[in-house]
């Protein structure tokens, strides 16, 4: 039986850069030899791209499940039929619903074990709403899939990462005029807490520093230009400092980057989404990862979007994904590491049973 880990690939939008970006990352046969590759989509559109933008031959065995796929090749499970229409660059019902289909198939696999972890191409938020999927993003909706029985108060965190740099969201796809009435001093701080864990557990990292962002201009100004850091930030970071976490700020975003003074951090933990992903994407468009901390499971994805602009004209850069695919396998390997090392193999006992049971001591006839 192999050991190898599975990595579930879904296509995304069968009309943005998806199939480019996993095509051009499976060029290099030597991914094979690091973990068996089963992506969930269509050959005919696979082979579509790769002729249209006349790319390197990638071949994938056909198979009916991810419980068949076979090392040493790449796998593909058809999860739409052949009267897919392919439109590059355009926003359609059907793209949306080959990438549900896709990301449904791929989970349910996940849960099942027969995948280890999931790497998602991006999906466009609106061709891919319908009754079933009414979430603002895959986090959001994996959030809801992906908490099993066991894991029913896991909540999402998003992490944006590169080796250098890890951005984590307070709140992500929301209005930004929702963002301050959401942010709470307990919601900050739960924040904190599960950033602190998932750099522990997912990156392997000791004693994680973690910067927190503020919400207003220049931290707020002492209340001038907003109480949001008086009253719930600091108060949030304070907290999490009374639980030994290593959590510092908070910082101004543009002087907080401008300066590059995140590379004294481990973590970043910025307000709402625009403030952590501006300069994230500045500083590592290509090899960015987007990570779901917080969940029972892996999951992954290249940190761009659809692409619809460039889709299908070869233009594409493949490096996000393929940075995708290692951490997905690095974070996976962590886990492992930190179940291990944190496991209790003695039950433990109360101090008088352990009295009672010293070696030496006689014990009592029954």
């Amino acid at each position: 039986m192999s050991n190898k880990i599975k990595v579930g690939i879904t296509h995304g939008d069968t009309n943005g850069i998806g199939y480019e970006v996993i095509l051009k990352t499976l060029e290099d046969n030597r991914i094979a030899d690091l973990c068996t590759v089963v992506v969930y989509g269509s050959a005919k559109a696979a082979s579509f791209y790769r002729k249209a933008m006349e790319l390197p031959q990638v071949q994938f065995t056909r198979i009916d499940s991810a419980a068949d796929a076979r090392d040493g090749v790449f796998n593909i499970v058809n999860v739409v039929g052949e009267d897919l229409k392919i439109e590059p660059g355009t926003a359609s019902p059907a793209a949306g619903a080959a990438a549900l289909a896709a990301l449904e198939t791929a989970v349910a696999d996940l849960r099942n074990g027969d995948i280890d972890v999931l790497v998602t191409a991006p999906i466009d938020k609106h061709s891919i709403q319908s009754d079933e999927f009414k979430f603002p993003g895959h986090t959001e909706y994996l959030q809801t899939a992906l908490a099993g029985e066991d894991n029913a108060e896991a909540k999402a965190l998003m992490v944006l990462c590169t080796d250098y740099l890890r951005v984590a969201l307070a709140t992500s796809h929301m209005p930004i005029a929702e963002v301050p009435g959401a942010l709470t001093k307990e919601l900050i701080t739960d924040k904190i807490k599960d950033f602190d864990m998932s750099l522990r557990r997912d990156f392997g990292i000791q004693n994680p520093r973690i910067a927190v962002l503020s919400l207003n201009p220049h931290s707020g100004e002492h209340g001038l230009l907003g109480k949001e850091e008086e009253e719930t930030i600091i108060p949030a970071i304070a907290e999490a400092q009374a639980e030994r976490i290593l959590a510092f700020g908070p910082y101004a975003s543009d002087g907080f980057f401008g300066s590059e003074s995140y590379r004294a951090f481990d973590g970043v933990l910025a307000m709402y989404h625009d403030q952590g992903l501006a300069p994230f994407k500045t500083l590592a468009m290509d090899q960015g990862v987007n990570f779901t901390a917080g969940l029972p499971f892996v999951r992954t994805s290249p940190d761009h979007g659809t692409g619809y602009d460039i889709a299908g004209k070869g233009e594409a850069s493949a490096e996000s994904m393929r940075s995708a695919i290692y951490m997905a396998l690095d974070i996976y390997r962590n886990r492992g590491r930190h179940a291990e090392a944190y496991r209790r193999p003695l039950r433990r006992q109360s101090p008088e049973k352990e009295r009672k049971e010293a070696p030496g001591k006689p014990k009592e006839n029954v």
